[in-house]
């Protein structure tokens, strides 16, 4: 059975601090690569394997883009996004649907309750139920549906890992990754998701990351179509107050987390950043991904402060502020 890195392949990148007292550590994997691609910095064992979970998203839209699914705009942000579930958000997404000619019923992903909280009590209020259409990944299956509607493929089917579409996605991620994908698991939402090292996910993600509109190659102007997107309406790629979008409204860098604790982040001059929290904790993802950014020289430490005052880092005690979760570096 494969499985990602033990502990003994981690290092420590955050610490919770209480009172002055730390009181949790976040141990894990990093691996910065500047504009050119070259490796800048390794923290931990990142030849191991990891499951990228939701930051793949990126790839799979891309991969849905180039497979003929009609995604421009805030169409293609929803399509790479862990949305919060808004009507802002669900609407693009039943646009996207409905330009394909499928429902909410299609979706093949769970239903779910919006994680904004102001759109969950809405819907409270008003005694809805949890729909698919407000899951957090029904962006990316929309972007599925629409590409296999648009080559007339099985739409029942479109996850199972031998679909047509599945098989497209495969190749792209082979491509970009410069891996071969030997093994597959169930995502959260039930899309194929691939083992890959945390060093392939950083080569994917950097080079969706530094394309170019002008690229002779149609992968690469749509890969940079879809960066100029999220960094032009960041509150697709996630939502009000969320992680993904601040760091893209603040400093234009292009970031996309995953469950169990994986980060990929591309700041606007090309050097990315990929990490696994070993844990599976996300609460320090983002602003360990930032402090690498900044100790690369992507980013400076007063922007990154400013960034980082706008993420949910504070440790509370009696309702006031005791502490702070920090890069542990």
């Amino acid at each position: 059975m494969s499985q990602t890195f033990p502990v003994t392949g981690s290092v420590e990148l955050a610490v919770v601090e209480r009172s002055g007292f730390v009181e949790s550590r976040h141990a894990g994997a990093a691996i910065v690569l500047a504009p050119d691609g070259s490796v800048v910095e390794k923290l931990g064992d990142t030849s191991a394997l990891v499951l990228p979970r939701s930051s793949l998203k990126p790839v799979q839209a891309l991969a849905c883009l180039t497979a003929g699914a009609e995604l421009d705009g805030e169409r293609l942000g929803l399509a790479t996004a862990s949305h919060s579930g808004t009507d802002r958000h669900v609407a693009v997404v039943r646009d996207i649907l409905t330009t394909a000619g499928v429902g909410e019923d299609d979706l093949g992903c769970p239903e779910a309750w919006p994680t904004d909280p102001a759109s969950r009590a809405e819907m409270v209020r008003e005694l809805q139920s949890p729909a698919r259409i407000r899951m957090n990944c029904s962006g990316k299956h929309a972007a599925m549906l629409a590409a296999t509607v648009a080559n007339g493929w099985d739409a029942a089917s479109y996850l199972d890992i031998n679909h047509p579409l599945q098989m497209h996605i495969r190749e792209i991620i082979e491509r970009l990754t410069g891996e071969k994908l030997t093994t597959s698991a169930i995502d959260g939402c039930g899309a194929p998701v691939y083992p890959m090292t945390l060093f392939g996910l950083a080569r994917a993600i950097h080079r969706i990351g530094t394309s170019s509109t002008t690229s002779p190659f149609a992968l690469h102007r749509n890969a940079a179509a879809l960066v100029q997107t999220v960094r032009e309406h960041p509150w697709t790629i996630a939502g009000p107050g969320q992680p993904d979008t601040v760091v893209a409204e603040r400093l234009g860098v292009f970031a996309k987390g995953g469950a169990e604790g994986v980060m990929v982040m591309v700041a606007p001059n090309g050097t990315t950043v990929a990490l696994k929290i070993l844990d599976g904790s996300g609460r320090a993802a983002s602003v360990v991904g930032l402090r690498l950014l900044e100790r690369a020289g992507a980013l400076s430490a007063s922007d990154v402060a400013e960034a980082s005052s706008g993420l949910s880092l504070s440790v509370s005690g009696g309702g006031t502020p005791v502490g702070a979760i920090r890069p542990a570096f």
